[in-house]
């Protein structure tokens, strides 16, 4: 008989069922090919954009998507996923880019490369289930509304020397700056966000990414016309090369192998050891999980759309390989990236040969775009974040969770998305998953119930009665202590477990201690006992005692012995 390990380890599936086990024709290839150009053209300014909102200079951003973009998509288990830097991660590589330097920032990336092989070798794939939707919703919507607030700064082109750290000081410190407004910037702003937001009503299949770029570049070159200068990459970013040739904007050669810990830091000088590691732990582990949770959401919405078949663990192992990888070409922390991804399967694509022809025009662009990418207004590679920030925020969901869902998961909710916004994600998830599940259990520990039968005989001094939900710690103490209150004056107990589906070592124990204290007065005598409880009482060796503890196969046996005795 053929068996199906649905959740084993499968490195580079995704590729070899694409590509090998099923014939890949050059029809396929044309298709992979107009997807992959496709996903580009949407990918290079995003990676530019987020590799700027992340501390580092917009070529990294590049250097990710083009490195980790190939390496993920032959190792990993998703077939159309397209990865490459994504805005879930801006809020985590900030801090650490602005404490730690590039340097720091691509150690941590390496680290959590690690963490998610673990994860995929360990078969933490399907975990992912286990996070409710209000987790999820609720860390991400906060996600979406730091890296928004990130933008205004940029967007409106207002002069802050220092971004503080914390949320609440940085609303405070954009509302002081707001009188530095510069004009020409926020022109570049609302132009490339009204093309973005109305591109998509033409029902045109380019992307309107590209075109919303040339329209806010076109924008500032009106506005240097009347003489107002805006911020651009190449006004703000500048290079070195090996050959010691320096540069404004964005490099144009392809990513170089460097050691990570040898590029250069924010601080005087970062060294690998194990105070670095320990330091740069919290946020590789931050880094991971996001990474994980991102890869694999993202691998469920392709299923849903072609009606294929990720592997969970194949894709995190090929998540943390290209993150282990990419950082020693300059990349960043990268994972699957949904709306690539999605924009991917509408394209056409039929295997993860269009996502490698997404990062080979990636690195196509370096080499001949380069110069011209300089000339990019930082006004407008906002704009694209914050349509990439309310896109995320999937601000529909989240009204109608509040609107429909009931009041655990609406606290759960407000919960995450707070704490995300003003502390960090992991703390979110971690408070949100364990409140969700101690909200949970409250809720089931409320369905278990007893209920008084008719068998019941005030004369006869007999109480029949059934226990319906699972008697485990959150229920059964409850239960047993209503129990032990109705059952003053009967001498005997009749206790029918056909509905108890679970047992487990709380509810054994308040039913032995419920034993002991009414063994004086009253015999107990339980019946139709379903396997897993049965199980649990048989490992505890709970047998019964004569004249107060007894066990019958079912109600009739019970009530028919009782007849015998009396």
């Amino acid at each position: 008989m053929k068996t199906h390990k649905v959740n084993r380890v499968r490195p580079f599936s995704a590729f070899i069922d694409a590509c090998v086990k099923e014939p890949y024709s050059f029809a396929r290839l044309l298709k992979d090919i107009i997807a992959g150009i496709t996903v580009g053209i949407i990918a290079i300014p995003l990676a530019m954009a987020l590799a700027i909102g992340s501390g580092v200079p917009p070529q990294y951003g590049l250097y990710t998507a083009a490195i980790a973009g190939i390496v993920i998509a032959v190792s990993g288990g998703s077939r159309y996923s397209v990865s490459g830097p994504t805005a879930a991660f801006v809020v985590i590589l900030y801090p650490v880019s602005q404490q730690f330097g590039l340097s720091g920032l691509l150690i941590a990336t390496l680290m959590s490369g690690v963490i998610l092989v673990v994860m995929g070798l360990a078969r933490f794939g399907k975990l992912i289930e286990y996070i409710p939707v209000s987790v999820t919703l609720g860390f991400t919507s906060g996600i979406a509304i730091t890296i928004a607030t990130m933008q205004v700064k940029d967007f409106f082109g207002l002069e802050l020397a220092h971004v503080p750290e914390t949320y609440i000081d940085k609303v405070i410190a954009l509302g002081s700056a707001l009188p530095t407004i510069h004009l020409g910037d926020t022109l570049i702003g609302l132009t490339t966000l009204f093309v973005l937001i109305y591109w998509p009503k033409l029902n045109l299949r380019l992307p309107g990414h590209l075109p919303a770029l040339i329209a806010g570049t076109a924008v500032m070159g009106i506005v240097n016309m009347f003489g107002h200068d805006v911020a651009t990459i190449g006004s703000q970013f500048s290079y070195i090369l090996p050959n010691g040739t320096t540069g404004q904007g964005i490099p144009p050669i392809l990513p170089q192998f460097v050691l990570p810990w040898n590029l250069p830091s924010s601080s005087t000088s970062l060294e690998l050891n194990w105070s670095t590691v320990s330091a740069l732990l919290p946020a590789a582990f931050s880094m991971a999980i996001l990474g994980a949770i991102e890869s694999l959401l993202c691998a469920v919405v392709l299923d849903g759309m072609t009606g294929k078949k990720h592997h969970s663990n194949g894709e995190l192992v090929g998540q943390g390989v290209g993150n282990i990888v990419a950082p020693f070409f300059g990349g960043i922390t990268a994972t699957a990236a949904i709306a690539r991804s999605a924009a991917n399967v509408r394209a056409g694509a039929t295997s993860p040969v269009s996502a490698i022809v997404h990062s080979l025009l990636v690195l196509l662009t370096l080499l001949v775009l380069a110069p011209f990418l300089s000339y990019l207004p930082l006004a407008a590679m906002s704009a694209l974040l914050l349509i990439v920030a309310w896109n995320m925020s999937e601000a529909r969901k989240v009204i109608d969770l509040i609107r429909h869902a009931p009041k655990d998961d609406i606290i759960v909710l407000i919960l995450c998305l707070s704490l995300t916004v003003l502390f960090d994600m992991v703390i979110a998830i971690t408070i949100g998953i364990v409140l969700a599940s101690l909200l949970f259990m409250r809720r089931i520990a409320n369905m278990t119930k007893i209920t008084e039968s008719s068998y019941t005989d005030d004369d006869k001094q007999l109480l029949v009665v059934r226990v319906n939900g699972p008697l485990f710690f959150a229920a059964a103490e409850r239960i047993f202590n209503e129990l032990r209150e109705r059952s003053k004056g009967y001498k005997t107990i009749i206790m029918q477990w056909d509905a108890v589906p679970v047992l487990d070592a709380g509810g054994l124990h308040a039913f032995q201690h419920f034993v002991t204290d009414v063994k004086d007065d009253t015999h107990v005598i339980v019946c139709d006992i379903p396997f897993q409880p049965l199980k649990t009482l048989a490992r505890a060796r709970v047998t019964p005692i004569e004249g107060t503890l007894n066990f019958y196969p079912s109600l009739q046996k019970a009530l028919d012995d009782l007849e015998l005795i009396q």
